[in-house]
C-alpha cells in the first residue's frame, strides 16, 4: 500500500529531494519491516514522539476525508460501499489539499517546542 501511495511518488515532487517522511509508529504493526521498506527506498523518517496529532499534518487530510466521505450524515449499508466511498474520495483529494498541511509543518514544529509539548491550534 506505501508503493502505491501517492505521498511515495509526489514528496520528492512536492518537497524537493530532501523531504522527510512522519510515520505513525503507534500504527505500525511491524515497525522493523516499515523502517526497513523506507530505509530501502532512501527515504528520511521523521523521529517524532507517538501520539502526537499536532506534528501530524496527516490527521488534517483524515479529517477532510471522513468529512466527505460522511457528508450530510451519509451512512453506508455495506463495507465495500464504505470502501468504495473511501477510495473514491482519496483519489479526488486535490494535491493543493495536501500542499497546505506539510507546508506548515515549520510553523507545527515552532509552536509544538514553544508550548513544551502542549496542545497548539493544530
Amino acid at each position: 500500500m506505501l508503493q502505491r501511495a501517492s505521498l511515495m511518488t509526489e514528496g520528492p515532487r512536492l518537497c524537493g529531494n530532501d523531504w522527510v517522511f512522519q510515520q505513525d509508529n503507534a500504527a505500525v504493526h511491524n515497525a522493523r519491516l516499515t523502517k526497513e521498506f523506507f530505509h530501502e527506498k532512501n527515504i528520511t523518517l521523521l523521529d517524532h514522539p507517538a501520539c502526537s496529532p499536532d506534528l501530524n499534518p496527516t490527521e488534517n487530510i483524515w479529517g477532510w476525508m471522513a468529512r466527505k466521505v460522511y457528508k450530510n450524515g451519509h451512512q453506508f449499508q455495506t463495507v465495500d460501499a464504505l470502501r468504495e466511498a473511501i477510495f473514491n474520495t482519496w483519489s479526488n483529494v486535490a494535491t493543493s489539499l495536501l500542499e497546505t498541511p506539510a507546508s506548515s509543518m515549520p510553523k507545527r514544529l515552532f509552536e509544538v517546542i514553544n508550548k513544551n509539548g502542549g496542545a497548539t491550534h493544530y
